[in-house]
């Protein structure tokens, strides 16, 4: 009889932490452990740790995919917020695997989208009729955090998709309103470029709720992007509450922005932890209205289904799909 198959080793790699877990090819995990990459010199003696714990002979890994909070254009990978540095080559064989899948972080985020069940996302906005969504039409993803990420899901045959990695998150950012319109001008005093990033994040929350301040000639009431949030969840505090506005509204023009030159009818996912933490405040923001005010092209995002990601780690299912593609189509940007 054939030997049964082997499972496959997943890490979601991040500065501080490394999440890895051993997965049936079905997806259900094995095992599953937190290591602090401090402890490591590098993701081989990490991965070596965590296989020592839980993978005897029989349930070996021949295959692993691992994402990484930095870019991956290469067979060197240098985290972005760490000093791990390693080759994807040697690190396959070191750890005697047949393939090593490595992706960017987000990259592994987006790949999520095919594995959602209905309950792991929140629609926002119309939910059009399953005729109107093109099963062949790409996907977008962006996800608000630390910086914003953006990437692309395009049909790659059946049940196969293709993750392109964007950097869609340094858009120039344009606005649609006279307040709006003040705000960029006033960051212009510091920077040249006023990306969507600079203001569609963590940071950014802060900087815009910071020069409302500053425009209207008051000192900041809050500090840091929790406490605004919370502050215009509460209601406590009017500038916040345009700050978070703005900054939906201002991912809501970005959003159909890429629609509209990705042509990506499938949908547009939302991911991070910005918006999930803020879902109440998100559903009654300007997002929606702002995805579709194309002007004459209104009628062609309307259509479009925009959805908040609700899994608790998204990352998890992307990786698995990546090793159920391996050999077939895979992930790399």
């Amino acid at each position: 009889m054939p030997a049964p198959p082997r499972p496959g080793l997943i890490a979601d790699i991040g500065g501080t932490n490394a999440r890895f877990a051993l997965v049936k090819p079905d997806g259900r995990v094995i095992a599953a452990e937190r290591l602090a990459t401090r402890d490591f010199p590098g993701p081989v003696e990490a991965a070596r740790a965590f296989l020592a714990r839980h993978a005897r002979d029989e349930n070996a890994p021949d295959r692993a995919a691992w994402c990484i909070a930095c870019p991956v254009g290469g067979d060197e990978v240098s985290l972005t917020n760490h000093p791990w540095t390693f080759s994807i080559a040697s690190s396959r064989a070191a750890l005697g695997l047949d393939a090593l899948t490595v992706v960017n972080d987000f990259v592994a985020n987006a790949m999520a989208i095919p594995e959602l069940s209905p309950a792991d996302t929140l629609n926002v906005g119309p939910e059009p009729a399953p005729a109107t969504t093109p099963i062949s039409a790409p996907i977008a993803a962006l996800g608000p955090g630390t910086g914003l990420g953006v990437a692309l899901l395009v049909p790659d045959g059946p049940d196969l998709w293709r993750p392109l990695a964007t950097e869609g998150g340094h858009v120039t950012l344009a606005p649609t309103t006279a307040e709006e319109a003040r705000v960029i001008a006033h960051l212009w005093n510091t920077y040249d470029h006023v990306s969507a990033e600079r203001l569609v994040s963590g940071p950014g929350l802060a900087l815009l709720y910071e020069t409302l301040c500053a425009l209207d000639g008051e000192p900041p009431a809050q500090t840091g992007p929790r406490a605004i949030a919370a502050a215009a969840q509460a209601g406590t505090d009017a500038r916040a509450v345009r700050a978070v506005d703005m900054m939906f509204a201002f991912l809501g023009t970005v959003a159909g922005n890429l629609v509209l030159s990705a042509g990506a009818l499938g949908g547009v996912y939302i991911l991070g932890g910005i918006v999930p933490a803020n879902r109440d405040r998100f559903q009654t923001s300007p997002f929606r209205d702002r995805f579709e005010a194309k002007g004459r092209f209104r009628d062609y995002l309307a259509g479009v289904p925009t959805r908040v990601v609700l899994h608790p780690n998204p990352a998890f299912p992307g990786l698995v799909r990546l090793l159920r593609d391996t050999g077939r189509t895979v992930g790399s940007p």
